[in-house]
């Protein structure tokens, strides 16, 4: 039997998505070795429960929420512009480059010289990958083509990370490059959301306020421009808000992928296939599926964390096999 979806109006898409999104987050706040008092976490902040709802458990879950909001956004704001569905920020190699960044800002000790020097490590070779992706697939490029520029592009930044892991001489250092690699919201407080927080809701506002020429673009360039949109102004915007996006969410959570893949492709029939409507529904979803994601760390017995990229990727890659498989045909 088949099942087909239909394009929903966006109010009623959003409410599902963020009633949703509430409901899981109740539920997080809720997950952990101690059972929670409500009264005693919510009356007395200084009290163990309010230590853990307020210092613990309500950081991670908003961590989760907002860096999964943008990557999903992102992903979403990058298939719109290369007008390609499998144009997700770490399978082109953006989040790699972004993370790459902040290791070699933390590999050459450049961290501790400013609160944004990480932030913009990982917002540089965000914005340096998306250059490369142009100058390799081009502006109209196939699904094969693109996935071959990716394939190129991670296996050079992950040689370049594995030398810098390989050459720390610094024990400390070696490990936030391992957290870097495999992605965490876990141990993270309120003062590192709010140091990378400015540049995603920069990347946020430019990536949003980009949906109609998104939606021109999906047309072709040449009716893009005869509607009247700047295209190589507003191609460029798209690019500065992928690359502030992932390089601060990058920078404070490390690599974290298939959230930009997985979400728009699940939403965009509901949408109707437009791109101006699949960015606020893919920044939601992907809110929801990286706190999901979360949740199934905690739930996994191991004596260590297992890391939220991990699960990204055990849900990912499976999906991403599914969708080659599906349109194997339009590869060649």
């Amino acid at each position: 039997m088949t099942i087909k979806m239909t394009a929903i109006s966006d109010r009623r898409l959003l409410s599902c998505l963020i009633a949703a999104l509430l409901a899981v987050l109740l539920f997080a706040l809720t997950r952990g070795a101690v059972d929670l008092n409500w009264r005693a976490a919510v009356t007395d902040v200084s009290s163990l429960h309010g230590t853990i709802l307020w210092q613990v458990r309500l950081p991670r879950a908003l961590m989760a929420i907002v860096v999964g909001a943008t990557l999903g956004l992102s992903g979403a704001a990058l298939q719109g512009l290369l007008r390609n569905p499998l144009a997700g920020p770490d399978l082109v190699g953006v989040t790699n480059c972004a993370a790459l960044g902040a290791v070699l800002t933390l590999y050459f000790g450049l961290a501790g010289a400013s609160w944004f020097a990480l932030p913009l490590g990982g917002m540089l070779g965000a914005g340096i990958s998306v250059a490369i992706i142009f100058m390799l697939a081009g502006r109209r490029a196939s699904v094969l083509t693109l996935i071959l520029a990716g394939m190129a592009i991670n296996a050079m930044v992950s040689s370049l990370i594995a030398l810098a892991l390989n050459f720390s001489a610094n024990p400390f250092a070696m490990s936030e490059i391992v957290y870097w690699l495999l992605g965490s919201v876990a141990n993270r407080s309120n003062n590192d959301l709010l140091m990378t927080l400015p540049f995603m809701l920069a990347g946020w506002l430019l990536l949003l306020s980009s949906g109609r020429f998104l939606d021109a673009l999906s047309l072709g360039e040449e009716t893009a421009q005869s509607l009247g949109f700047p295209v190589t102004a507003l191609r460029w915007r798209v690019v500065g808000g992928v690359a502030l996006c992932v390089g601060a969410a990058v920078s404070v959570s490390g690599s974290i992928g298939f959230i930009g893949l997985v979400v728009p492709h699940l939403l965009r029939p509901w949408v109707g296939y437009e791109p101006r409507r699949l960015l606020p529904a893919s920044a939601i979803g992907g809110a929801l599926l990286l706190l999901i994601a979360d949740l199934i760390v905690l739930a996994v017995p191991a004596l260590r964390e297992v890391k939220v990229g991990v699960i990204t990727a055990l849900i990912g890659g499976p999906f991403f096999l599914h969708l080659i498989y599906k349109n194997r045909s339009s590869l060649t």
